[in-house]
């Protein structure tokens, strides 16, 4: 009978009043939506998951990611983050092992002289003290008979692994908001290439129409159309330069440095963007490779094992104790047999009567997995939204592309053109500056494609949930988890 007492506990230690978990189901997808003129590019074996912004081929944002994954404070944060969901379950587990505590003391009492008057006389009593050493070895075990401990493990475990897809989730969306930052400043000095090179045209054209003025062959209006047009270029490339000016101050809080301080050259003319062909994967692939999706999902899980920590608040728990240790007067006869003191207890404490408390916790934890499980399955239409919107675009942004630049070229023939046969004098100078601003609208819309193009792409792989391996499209999310894992554990 006794030892069916003592194996009592070990028994009812793997019980557990979570539900079963299981991943919640997601609406069946196993294909995209047919757009046409796509078709699946072939995996960029030599790009490495982890570093896909190189496929850009530009060497300065190869750099700016290194500094930015190495100094980003907001990486920083997530990073502490995830560290600190995992120290939490440690404490957690903690909670399956005993608690042992050691203590010392010495107390040394003393009592004062007295003096006492019987008949008449007088008597005296010197003072007293004495000291008494102690030292205890305790130990106390709150055994997880309906697995409240086991289920707030799972609960930590779960909420530690989702911080660690928040990290890498973190670590795709600074990635992302890179590139694109420098994609775009890129474009803006392409931009203001555009206008310098449309300003020197203007100012070509405002002498010309001056010197015409001066013949007596243009009106004076024309001179003034001239003047204004020069102007109105000249104002859009100051706000084109503090346009870049926003993108470099973006790119250096990005890489962790002192906006006044940090600069990036201008590329001027020498602009040759570099888009991407970015391998699809299949719908079903989006679920194991997005880290907001393993987040989400790590969520639910933790929100189930809550259920099952509620849960074992209707039943009791037991608390063993034991003391054992050493009293005595005299530091030489402390550690003797006779100076020996142990005790053995047992405590079982229940709830009777808490007017619905317990129930009322149940159901919040039950409302709190329904609400994850609905995120769950939200966050999952929305990567496969994003993979839509982003496939459909980066076709139709090639198409755009090549329609401006063709639109572009004849623009450019047609302001040429009408300035020949204004300097012959056969048209009006309006029929000119209507060309010109035509010409630098489609110069300013074809670099804005092109650069769109390349942010289309930045987007498409963070929808697909980073790069791409020709070997296995789905292994990568591991593998990036593994290394953001690697990395977070870095002291």
């Amino acid at each position: 009978m006794k030892k069916t007492l003592l194996l009592l506990p070990l028994l009812l230690a793997g019980c557990s009043f979570a539900p079963h978990y299981q991943r919640p189901s997601t609406p069946p997808a196993t294909q995209w939506k047919p757009v046409e003129g796509w078709q699946p590019a072939a995996p960029a074996d030599d790009r490495p998951r982890g570093d896909w912004w190189t496929a850009f081929d530009d060497a300065t944002l190869n750099d700016l990611m290194g500094r930015a994954i190495a100094r980003n404070n907001t990486l920083a944060q997530a990073v502490a983050t995830y560290r600190e969901a995992r120290a939490a379950t440690k404490e957690a587990r903690a909670s399956f092992f005993p608690t042992v505590s050691l203590d010392g003391s010495v107390t040394h009492t003393a009592t004062g002289a007295s003096r006492t008057i019987v008949n008449g006389s007088t008597s005296s009593t010197g003072s007293k003290s004495s000291t008494n050493y102690a030292v205890t070895l305790g130990a106390s075990w709150e055994p997880d008979l309906f697995g409240k401990v086991a289920n707030t493990v799972s609960n930590a475990k779960a909420t530690e692994q989702a911080r660690l897809a928040d990290l890498a989730n973190a670590r795709l969306a600074l990635e992302g908001e890179l590139a694109t930052d420098y994609l775009s400043l890129r474009a803006s000095d392409a931009q203001i290439a555009s206008y310098t090179a449309t300003l020197a045209a203007y100012q070509r054209a405002l002498q010309i129409t001056t010197n015409q003025y001066n013949a007596g062959i243009a009106p004076h209006s024309d001179v003034y159309q001239a003047q204004s047009q020069l102007a109105s270029a000249q104002s859009d490339l100051e706000g084109e330069k503090r346009t870049r000016t926003q993108f470099e101050d973006a790119i250096a809080v990005l890489v962790g440095e002192n906006p006044a301080t940090f600069t990036l050259p201008s590329i001027g003319t020498t602009w040759a963007p570099t888009v991407p062909d970015v391998p699809v994967a299949l719908p079903s692939a989006i679920l194991q490779r997005r880290p907001d999706i393993a987040s989400a999902e790590r969520q639910v899980a933790a929100a189930n094992a809550e259920i099952g920590v509620e849960k074992a608040a209707f039943f009791p728990t037991v608390s063993l104790s034991a003391d054992g240790g050493f009293n005595n007067n005299s530091l030489a006869g402390l550690f003797t047999s006779a100076a020996s003191l142990w005790s053995v207890g047992a405590q079982v404490a229940e709830t009777i009567l808490d007017f619905g408390a317990r129930s009322a916790r149940v159901r919040q934890a039950r409302e709190a997995y329904n609400a994850q499980v609905a995120n769950y399955r939200q966050v999952t239409l929305t990567a496969f939204q994003d993979v839509q919107d982003n496939l459909v675009a980066s076709v139709v942004l090639a198409k755009q592309e090549t329609l401006l630049r063709q639109a572009s070229v004849a623009a450019d023939k047609s302001e040429q053109s009408l300035l020949n046969q204004y300097r012959a004098g056969t048209i009006a100078y309006t029929d000119v500056a209507t060309a010109q601003a035509t010409a630098l609208t489609a110069r300013r819309a074809l670099i804005q494609a092109q650069v769109d193009r390349q942010n289309a792409a930045v987007a498409l792989v963070q929808a697909l949930g980073g790069g791409w391996q020709q070997a296995d499209l789905t292994n990568g999310a591991e593998a990036q988890r593994a290394e953001d894992l690697h990395k977070a554990e870095q002291p």
